[in-house]
């Protein structure tokens, strides 16, 4: 089955006493790979301002856009078209014999293969208290053990938007146990490099029509690489793996890396961004 999306991700940038320049980077085009193919992309902003298009160190497709001239305001459209390929994220053999498993995850050949996301970062490191919040089961599969790690993040957080934002704690979440997407896929990420899993942040889009938690402006999950199967995608927001409404633009080690929007702005005044992002299903199409 193939399912067609649309995309429209904007954002307005206001400036109480204006801004004499301004460079703004958008990491916000969905990546091309096997499950997806992104048919038509277009951005703009209303002030006219030219766009430049590059390769990031980790090879995801940026946007950047500078404004020279004074500006009090300025909107951010960018447009997407994208046919995703629907796949069973099951489908595949889980290990005959876990003990042989779990000693490669602790080779040393594996951590250095792997070490880009073994790396703990300030969102993805459990301080010492908070250690044990979660151990991994000797007699289950890496697999089997970080699908009960999404379940237990599912039900160990509360979804509540306006409690955290991008520079929040890990600590904090842990605590006060209420976050967004971005919180969650922290957690999840913290306890599997914690477990010695190379686990990656993803940012994208979510197609809510079925009812999932997701933010208004981009959801995130994580990436864990399981031994002989590869990388799998689980949504601890919605205690899921992650499927064809899950729509990928980048990864990296946390939410750092996968900033949608990042920037320098020479102002004297405040400033105020909105965001809005709509995910809607085309059509849906049997496969050829």
């Amino acid at each position: 089955m193939l399912y067609d999306y649309e995309i429209d991700y904007d954002t307005q940038n206001s400036y109480e006493k204006g801004l004499d320049a301004a460079f703004w980077q958008f990491l916000v085009i969905p990546e091309e790979n096997e499950t997806q193919e992104l048919t038509y992309w277009h951005f703009e902003n209303d002030l006219g301002e030219k766009n430049s298009v590059s390769i990031n160190g980790l090879g995801f497709t940026t946007v950047q856009v500078r404004a020279n001239r004074i500006i009090d305001h300025i909107k951010f459209n960018a447009h997407f078209k994208l046919t995703k390929k629907e796949i069973n994220p099951y489908d595949f053999d889980l290990p005959l014999d876990v003990a042989e498993e779990r000693a490669l995850l602790n080779s040393i050949e594996f951590k250095t293969d792997n070490e880009p996301y073994l790396r703990k970062t300030k969102f993805t490191i459990l301080k010492e208290h908070h250690s044990n919040i979660y151990t991994f089961k000797d007699e289950l599969s890496i697999f089997q053990n970080l699908t009960e790690l999404n379940t237990w993040a599912f039900g160990h957080l509360y979804f509540k938007t306006g409690v955290t934002d991008v520079n929040t704690s890990l600590d904090e979440i842990i605590e006060n146990r209420h976050g967004v997407c971005q919180d969650f896929t922290h957690l999840f990420c913290a306890i599997a490099k914690h477990h010695g899993v190379p686990t990656r942040y993803v940012s994208g889009y979510l197609h809510q029509g079925n009812g999932f938690f997701g933010d208004s402006q981009m959801h995130a999950w994580a990436e864990a690489f399981v031994p002989n199967v590869g990388w799998i995608g689980f949504d601890p927001t919605n205690n899921l793996l992650a499927n064809h409404n899950h729509i990928k633009v980048c990864h990296g080690k946390d939410y750092t890396d996968c900033a949608p929007l990042k920037g320098v702005v020479y102002t004297q005044g405040k400033n105020e961004t909105k965001y809005t992002v709509m995910v809607k299903a085309a059509q849906q199409q049997q496969q050829q």
